[in-house]
């Protein structure tokens, strides 16, 4: 037995973000376009969809200041500034961070209290204004599931907002927007998307459904990621890409992740990586430690990689990494060893359900002890 619910509505293809405006004006008149402080500026995304909004008749106000890792008081800033302006729908523009951001924000927008009471469960709610969410980066997938990752900034728990409100009205994911990226960037998101194909296939969570979007997230994902990174122009592997991206997220929105996520949450939680190079450091000594322990999913998750046995995973990942310049340690991120402890307790704070869908059980001496591997 197991139950599906996931209730999204993407619309996908190059050319579609053409169409943002006449989907904002189908959940409001008065929209809050969140973004980031710059990207949205420089590649004009920004200036065309304000036009398009305007030709619909949508009056429009712009909240900027989402962080690469969103913060808790981010998000009941920009809620603030929603209520304070009337705004009836959010308009994400961005990556994950910014998908992320304004998830929160709809979501305080239409709620009272403190975020992280809901992030921790102590409050719920099933209330949220509109987003039409538009990602500008193949990688988090955020605009296909329910969660929303935050830091607090007084202790570092970075930690997810999950709730059904706050699954976008509409996604409008066109692969054009994500020629954008510098190669750093886009290395980093595409090895994201592949974590969440290959932790939604390994989590203990997962079933039918799931288990095949993650699957054919792994295989787009490891085959197009290459390619995009060497050729913007290379259009049918950023479709790929861009498609694998989307499946991971709602393959983790219905599975959940598994370890490497998990570790990676306080890392970046304490001392703000880039969630993609954390991941980066942490995933390959991760599969290196699990893969003989649970060898039929490992052997799978190989196929995508194309090795055949599971004591290749680990070292397929490398290879990869090294391909697109993202091979890394926690150490080369800004991590030392005395952080580790605080890590280590943080995750079983932050992480535990990720912790119980990995398929391998590490207590805490063997959680402490990857993370010394991966410095």
């Amino acid at each position: 037995m197991f139950s599906y619910n996931l209730p999204v509505n993407i619309l996908f293809g190059c050319g579609t973000s053409e169409q943002i405006g006449r989907l904002v004006a189908d959940f409001g008149q008065r929209a809050l376009i969140v973004t980031g402080k710059s990207s949205a500026r420089r590649s004009g995304l920004l200036d065309r969809v304000v036009s398009q909004l305007e030709e619909e008749k949508v009056t429009w106000t712009l909240f900027d200041e989402v962080e690469q890792n969103p913060l808790t008081t981010t998000a009941e800033k920009g809620a603030a500034q929603a209520r304070q302006e009337q705004c009836t729908v959010l308009v994400a523009l961005g990556g994950g961070s910014v998908i992320d951001a304004a998830k929160g924000i709809a979501f305080m927008a239409a709620n009272t209290g403190d975020i992280n009471d809901y992030i921790f469960g102590r409050l719920s709610s099933p209330d949220a204004l509109p987003l039409v969410a538009v990602p500008t980066t193949c990688g988090t997938g955020s605009e296909g599931n329910s969660f929303a990752v935050f830091t607090n900034p007084q202790n570092g728990d970075k930690k997810s907002l999950r709730c059904k409100a706050i699954v976008p009205a509409v996604s409008i994911v066109d692969p054009l927007l994500m020629t954008t990226m510098p190669p750093k960037v886009l290395a980093s998101v595409g090895f994201d998307a592949l974590c969440h194909g290959m932790e939604a296939f390994i989590s203990r969570a997962g079933q039918p459904l799931a288990t095949l979007y993650a699957r054919e997230c792994m295989r787009l994902a490891a085959r197009a990621l290459p390619r995009v990174y060497a050729s913007y122009e290379d259009i049918l592997a950023l479709e790929d890409l861009t498609w694998a991206a989307t499946l991971g997220g709602m393959s983790i929105g219905v599975a959940g992740v598994a370890l490497p996520h998990s570790m990676e949450h306080p890392a970046s939680g304490l001392r703000n990586l880039q969630h993609g190079r954390g991941l980066a450091a942490l995933t390959p000594p991760i599969t290196d430690a699990s893969c003989m322990r649970a060898p039929e999913l490992y052997e799978a998750v190989g196929r995508e990689l194309g090795v055949k046995r599971a004591s290749e995973c680990g070292d397929a990942l490398r290879t990869l990494l090294e391909g697109i310049g993202l091979l890394t340690t926690l150490g080369a991120e800004g991590i030392e060893e005395k952080d580790v402890d605080w890590m280590t307790e943080n995750c079983f704070k932050v992480s535990a359900a990720g912790i119980d869908n990995h398929p391998v059980s590490f207590d805490r001496e063997g959680i402490r002890e990857l993370y010394v591997r991966s410095l």
